[in-house]
């Protein structure tokens, strides 16, 4: 996510903050290549310009230069007027009084509209309320029957109708009716979309949403689309009055120019983002913490709220008990990867984490493979329960009949024991509460 962009900056601000003082001149020249690199990254030219007037305005005076820390004051200010560039109304999503709240999704043809419908269904599961799907896209071949896959896949209740002689209104409020009877909090509509923006489709659109009235009328759009993006945004706002936004394949975006610039130029919030293609990979859009992962300082905020998640707090607990005893084996070495997987992909972690967000395009790909990932699972699972939780029992010969019953071989299991009992040291150290120092010394 931003890699380009990102990697620019922090490069940038490395040259300033490693200095103990700072002139104008050097202000200037840093805000001078922090403008070519958002050009570079395709955010709006009129969106620059206005970012860095505002910095150069806070950024210059004595009360900056001549402080004790000045690059980072500067890094700082860069950091809240990126966060108010990113900020645009209320980002939080509004229910209405009595349910269900209709939620309308918008958006051009493969933007990821239906599947960030199921996306959004099961987030509000997570918050204990309840959600029924309405496939209002009667244009695109198999739109409802991918809706209807997804909804099973996620075991949420989808409402269809195929009849010809209805139009997507009619179906909706059908749904709409359908949604109510079951006592659904939410209904989401799904509608239809095309390649490019015509008057037939806003037309259809402004009629479904005049007849249904959405509390949240959300336009799904492209990351990697850049300022077709922002265009397309502007139209849709223009036609049928946008409550927010939801940006698609935002991990496969390494410029950030739409992110930047899409709602300081339209004035609507962005509400979610999409960081993957599972069906759990939304999260709630926050413009600090947005604003913090492009300048490569992480996420820390996001990455407990995906641990809470997923980790219960007695489990915490008896791992931290298990840490102080010696006790950590690798039946609990496998839950914490079980766990790690349902957080997201390691690179998503790692860009959460401040000061690894270099260092993880720094590493080779294969450091970070998923596919290691999975094959230490194979193996730790082709052991008996005995062999997991008594590690110094797996001789030569159990090895042997792991790596058989994994399809790896015997070499791969001893790379997994001494990862492992390099891991049991570590956590020790950390139990110990051992400086940093020794950690480091350990691991040469």
């Amino acid at each position: 996510m931003f890699e380009t962009l990102t990697d620019k900056i922090t490069q940038i601000f490395a040259n300033i903050t490693n200095r103990g003082i700072l002139t104008e001149k050097d202000v200037l020249n840093s805000l001078r290549e922090v403008r070519v690199a958002l050009l570079e990254a395709d955010v709006n030219f009129k969106v620059v310009k206005e970012f860095i007037a505002k910095i150069q305005e806070r950024a210059i005076g004595r009360e900056i230069l001549e402080t004790l820390n000045p690059g980072q004051q500067v890094v700082k200010i860069v950091r809240d007027e990126m966060t108010n560039i990113l900020s645009a109304g209320d980002h939080s999503i509004k229910t209405q009084e009595t349910d269900p709240s209709v939620l309308m999704l918008v958006g051009l043809q493969g933007t990821g509209k239906t599947t960030t419908a199921a996306k959004l269904a099961l987030h509000f599961r997570g918050q204990n309320q309840s959600t029924l799907l309405v496939a209002g896209d009667l244009r695109r071949p198999a739109a409802i029957e991918q809706l209807i896959a997804l909804g099973n896949q996620i075991d949420i209740p989808v409402y269809s109708e195929t009849a010809k002689n209805l139009s997507p209104v009619d179906v909706i409020e059908n749904g709409l009716k359908k949604a109510k009877a079951i006592g659904a909090k939410w209904a989401i509509i799904d509608t239809a979309g095309r390649l490019n923006i015509d008057d037939n489709l806003m037309s259809e659109l402004s009629e479904i949403r005049s007849r249904i009235s959405p509390i949240e009328t959300i336009l799904v759009v492209d990351a990697m689309a850049g300022q077709d993006a922002v265009n397309a945004a502007q139209s849709f706002h223009e036609h049928v009055m946008l409550t927010g936004l939801i940006m698609t394949k935002l991990d496969g975006d390494s410029k950030g120019g739409a992110a930047l610039s899409i709602s300081k130029v339209t004035g609507v919030p962005i509400k979610f983002t999409g960081i993957g293609e599972k069906v759990d990979a939304l999260e709630v859009f926050h413009p600090d913490r947005m604003a913090s992962r492009i300048l490569g300082m992480g996420d820390v905020l996001t990455l407990i709220e995906k641990g809470e998640r997923v980790f219960r707090k007695d489990q915490a607990l008896e791992l931290q008990r298990k840490i102080r005893k010696s006790e950590f084996d690798l039946e609990d070495f496998l839950e914490q990867m079980k766990g790690l997987e349902k957080m997201g992909s390691i690179e998503s972690l790692m860009e959460m984490m401040p000061g690894l967000s270099g260092i993880k395009r720094k590493l080779a790909q294969e450091s970070i493979d998923t596919d290691k990932i999975k094959k230490i699972q194979a193996i730790i699972q082709s052991m008996t329960l005995h062999e997991r939780r008594n590690p110094k029992a797996i001789n030569g010969s159990r090895r042997k009949r792991i790596a058989l019953g994994s399809g790896t071989e015997p070499a791969d299991v001893n790379h997994l024991m001494n990862q492992f009992i390099q891991t049991q040291k570590m956590m020790k150290l950390f139990s110990k509460n051992k400086s940093a120092k020794s950690l480091m010394r350990m691991f040469g």
